[in-house]
């Protein structure tokens, strides 16, 4: 168990047995070299992370893809400037940085979106509401299966750099942040660059333009959910079904839906 997770959490590290199986499948079938918060935090529950995932795995096989695309191509993302390339290089981020860098928000803009589906998904199933149409993409972006560097515990940051990450946490959250977004922790390797992003999203943070993205990325994620729904075939839920619903609820309504929208916002920003 990792202490210094913002929920309990089993780190893929410590993962063991079948544990580390789903954790691997995991990696495989999303195509990244991470493990995120809400699977670690499932694995936490007797019985929770098997079932959960042999119930949402035919789903990232299938029509998940799809509308996590087009939730990608969907969400309205607020006009700002970019960062230029001489920008990040005049703040000692050289272009190695910079490709690793679009290598950790491209592998959190590939893996949120399809969480926010696949999860909503889950949730419209046991939890139904009106649905809303939507459409599928029509192609999905590949997943880019490139490694990223491992995540920095928050007590390893220095006190400043902690700061700053708890300080980006709760932009775009319209209730009391519960959660740190693993995100921004994978990017404090480089705090000239969370400086940066921090500078960026302060007026839209200031004029409500994160907390609408938010919303709107919610209402996205609930929509597909709800298509996506009908094709869920659970066995039967362990008893740990309420945590499982209660955490997937957390996770999607709160860091899966605000850092999706913000992700995005911040790889625009960022120069090729």
């Amino acid at each position: 168990m990792q202490g210094q997770e913002s929920v309990p959490s089993i780190v893929e590290a410590d993962a063991r047995g079948e544990i580390a199986d789903i954790y691997a499948d995991i990696r495989k079938v999303l195509g990244t070299s991470v493990v995120n918060l809400i699977w670690r935090n499932l694995a936490t529950m007797p019985g929770a992370l098997p079932w959960t995932w042999a119930t949402v795995r035919p789903l990232y096989l299938g029509a998940a893809p799809l509308h996590a695309e087009s939730v990608r191509r969907t969400i309205a993302l607020p006009d700002l400037p970019g960062f230029s390339a001489d920008t990040l290089l005049a703040a000692g981020i050289d272009q190695s940085d910079q490709a690793i860098i679009r290598n950790v928000l491209d592998s959190y803009q590939h893996t949120n979106a399809l969480a926010l589906t696949v999860l909503s998904a889950l949730l419209a199933h046991f939890e139904p509401r009106p649905a809303v149409t939507v459409t599928a993409a029509g192609s999905a972006a590949p997943p880019s299966g490139v490694k990223i560097p491992e995540l920095p515990p928050m007590d390893a940051l220095d006190p400043e750099v902690a700061r700053l990450v708890a300080e980006l946490n709760g932009f775009g959250e319209d209730a009391e942040p519960q959660l740190i977004a693993s995100m921004y922790r994978h990017l404090a390797y480089w705090p000239a660059y969370l400086a940066l992003v921090r500078t960026m999203l302060v007026p839209l943070q200031a004029d409500g333009r994160l907390d609408a993205l938010t919303r709107a990325t919610r209402a996205l994620g609930h929509a597909h959910g709800a298509m996506l729904a009908p094709q869920l075939k659970p066995a039967t839920p362990p008893d740990a079904l309420a945590g499982v619903l209660k955490s997937c609820r957390l996770f999607v309504e709160h860091p899966i839906a605000r850092m999706t929208g913000l992700c995005a916002l911040i790889r625009r920003a960022t120069p090729e």
